[in-house]
């Protein structure tokens, strides 16, 4: 019986950690944000989940967000990804929750009409041009109901590169011609007129996800971005 107590004693001291010993071995320490291990980290656990994530733009847009909640300007540790490397008959919008390290979507998204057919190629910050922007953006607090249904504006952070997207009513809405159906009919989705539009089956909970002040990384391999970019370069 005493041999039975000291064992169940044992038990709780190695399950709780109060003890000497650990039956599970020691609990991995977390590597502090904006170090290269906690780079790595985070790469490893998103693309494990999203592996149709390229790693060099994941990187990328990390870094961006470090440089911006550095700023001040992150609330949820939350990180949207747009890839407009990738055509658009490809899933190339994630949204992450940094915190978890966990991807909460993955979706279709469309590129401006005058950016390209499959695969955006010109981009614009002119109001006017019908192009989709590049960079770093936040989006606004509260979404709205527009002439695209329920919508969500957003803000560019980078002068001369996509500082007019609020004036450009450059917003995240759904379409009907940004889902998968349009993929398998016409190979490539429709385009819309420089908005980050998603699949109307996709656009409530993405949006109420991604309000109020979430940063928005759009990636494209466009040198004179990424080499100038405050939130980039150096």
């Amino acid at each position: 019986m005493k041999l039975r107590c000291i064992l169940a004693i044992l038990i709780i001291f190695c399950i709780s950690g109060w003890g000497p010993f650990d039956l599970f071995g020691p609990s991995e320490p977390t590597a502090p944000p904006g170090t290269q291990a906690w780079l790595d980290d985070e790469i490893y656990k998103i693309n494990s989940q999203a592996d149709n994530l390229n790693s060099h733009v994941l990187k990328l847009s990390l870094n961006a967000y470090l440089r911006a909640h550095a700023q001040g300007m992150d609330r949820k540790q939350l990180l949207m990804v747009v890839d407009y490397s990738k055509p658009s008959s490809e899933r190339r919008l994630w949204v992450i929750d940094l915190k978890h390290a966990k991807v909460l979507f993955n979706t279709w998204v469309t590129h401006g009409r005058n950016s390209g057919a499959m695969n955006a190629t010109s981009f614009s910050n002119e109001p006017g041009s019908l192009k989709s922007s590049l960079g770093v953006f936040l989006t606004t607090g509260a979404p709205y109901v527009g002439g695209n249904g329920y919508s969500i504006r957003l803000l560019g952070l980078e002068r001369g590169i996509n500082d007019n997207a609020y004036q450009r009513d450059i917003v995240v809405h759904g379409a009907w011609y940004a889902n998968h159906n349009v993929v398998s009919r016409y190979g490539f989705l429709g385009r819309s007129w420089g908005c980050l539009a998603v699949d109307e089956a996709t656009v409530h909970p993405l949006i109420n996800t991604i309000r109020d002040n979430t940063l928005v990384v759009v990636y494209y391999p466009d040198r004179n971005w990424i080499n100038h970019s405050r939130f980039l370069a150096g």
